[in-house]
């Protein structure tokens, strides 16, 4: 049988990892993440997927439409890809050391 002070520590449990998971998710707006492509293209953005600087070098200005384009997502993509990763590792920092103590069967 489920007594109160379990669930009273659980939801405490909760609350702190609620808690966790905010500051952490806001902590992701000071981490930057930098991608090239080409060498032409650099593209700097956050953790929270803000697209803060993209920087063409000057022998990019000298490529097709087509290829700048082409670099320009391959950068995008790429700054996205080690975004999310990084975000979901910090994710998984709070949610892991947080999911583990709650002692949930299954978890």
């Amino acid at each position: 049988m489920f007594n109160q002070g379990k669930m009273n520590k659980m939801l405490k449990q909760a609350k702190a990892m609620q808690y966790n998971m905010a500051k952490a998710q806001d902590g992701l707006e000071d981490v930057f993440i930098e991608e090239s492509a080409g060498d032409l293209i650099t593209i700097k953005m956050n953790a929270k997927l803000d697209l803060l600087d993209v920087n063409l070098s000057d022998a990019a200005l000298n490529e097709d439409k087509e290829i700048l384009e082409d670099l320009i997502l391959a950068a995008v993509n790429k700054a996205i890809t080690k975004a999310q990763e990084e975000a979901q590792s910090r994710m998984n920092t709070v949610t892991g050391s947080m999911l583990g103590g709650l002692n949930l069967p299954g978890m």
